[in-house]
């Protein structure tokens, strides 16, 4: 394991240590490990933390998005737009259910979703997927507006967005996952908030399409034995219910944690070789689930920062359009350029709450390091 890890899950159970094993111990203790009263309870506290009506506990961030358009009626024929710099995750279910996913070029700022290229294909698709990359919310003002116009639905995928906000022109505030039609979190254990193995978690304000959800994925069942529709074994496990609510008691100062650790990455490595320090618009609260940068020489740095012992990390190497399993959909390199340069460039440095000062002082030691040689 690196000296710096680019996530440290250790420091993060050892801070929780005692809370966590208390509420882990009840559920074995009660044995209900299926649908117990933790799941329900954390539900009712991550859709207040959201700011929406309901949350539905899924059994990861890729069965949020598949049951989200599953239950918009996506299926085969359709065209669902989704951004090519994400983890494939957020293209699989529309695949999944007999849908193309249409792959959306990027902002050349923040990575995130451009309105301008969504306008370019909004009236062939009949949803939008767009991704609060690295936990920085997308232009959800321009990308909402032209969904709106369209009469399609917008599924945020906030996987790495847990308490982002973003803020209307009038001052109003919006948390990540309550601004379109559904949102979808993953509780991938280095998630913002991370649970013990996979899960997630569904947002939204519409109780008809909750319910519909939640019927999705526990078999399409109405009772114990019918089953109304052809459901998936989707379920939140009572076990990460009650790990995922010991930390959401602690993420707004986890993520306080991220900004402060962020800003002082920002001003130590202001200036430093041709870095390009992540964006964040005055109308975006960001949560900084990676502190990713941009270099030229982003292979070569890597290298250097492992060789002194830090887990740099890239995400992600290489754009959705051209992975071969979409090989199929006929894209080549050059299409999404702006896309295509991000993946040859982009640099996560370490960043989590439990991160010291004394830990961040190397890091950008090193990086200094590496520039001042060059």
């Amino acid at each position: 394991m690196p000296r710096i890890p680019l996530v440290d899950l250790a420091a993060s159970y050892a801070r929780h240590r005692d809370a966590i094993d208390a509420a882990v111990r009840a559920v074995v203790e009660d044995t209900r490990f299926i649908l117990g009263r933790e799941v329900g309870e954390f539900e009712s506290a991550f859709a207040a933390f959201c700011g929406t009506r309901h949350a539905v506990g899924v059994s990861s961030g890729t069965a949020a998005i598949h049951l989200s358009l599953a239950a918009l009626g996506i299926g085969p024929g359709d065209e669902v737009a989704v951004p090519a710099h994400t983890f494939v995750a957020t293209a699989e279910p529309v695949t999944w259910l007999g849908a193309r996913p249409r792959f959306v070029e990027v902002d050349a700022e923040t990575g995130g979703m451009d309105p301008d290229a969504l306008k370019s294909v909004i009236d062939r698709v009949r949803a939008v997927v767009p991704v609060h990359l690295y936990g920085l919310p997308v232009d959800l003002s321009a990308i909402g507006a032209l969904a709106t116009a369209a009469g399609v639905p917008l599924v945020e995928d906030a996987a790495q967005a847990h308490g982002a906000e973003f803020v209307h022109d009038d001052g109003t505030v919006v948390r990540a996952g309550a601004y379109g039609r559904i949102g979808c979190f993953s509780f991938y254990p280095g998630k913002n908030l991370g649970a013990f193995g996979d899960a997630g978690a569904i947002t939204t304000s519409d109780p008809a399409l909750a319910d519909k959800i939640r019927r999705l994925s526990d078999h399409g069942r109405t009772t114990k034995y019918e089953h109304l529709v052809v459901g998936y074994a989707a379920r939140l496990d009572t076990l990460q219910a009650a790990v995922l609510g010991v930390k959401l008691a602690t993420l707004r100062a986890s993520n306080q944690r991220r900004r402060e650790l962020a800003a002082a990455y920002r001003s130590r490595l202001d200036g430093v070789g041709d870095l390009v320090l992540p964006a964040e618009p005055p109308n975006r609260r960001g949560v900084h689930h990676l502190f990713v940068v941009r270099t030229a020489h982003r292979d070569t740095l890597l290298s250097h920062l492992h060789a002194a012992g830090i887990g740099a990390g890239v995400h992600y190497p290489v754009p959705l359009h051209l992975q071969p399993a979409y090989a199929s959909l006929g894209y080549r390199p050059g299409d999404l350029p702006v896309t295509e340069a991000w993946a040859r460039e982009c640099l996560s440095l370490p960043l989590y709450p439990e991160l010291t000062d004394e830990q961040l002082d190397t890091v950008v030691a090193e990086v200094r390091t590496y520039f001042d040689r060059m």
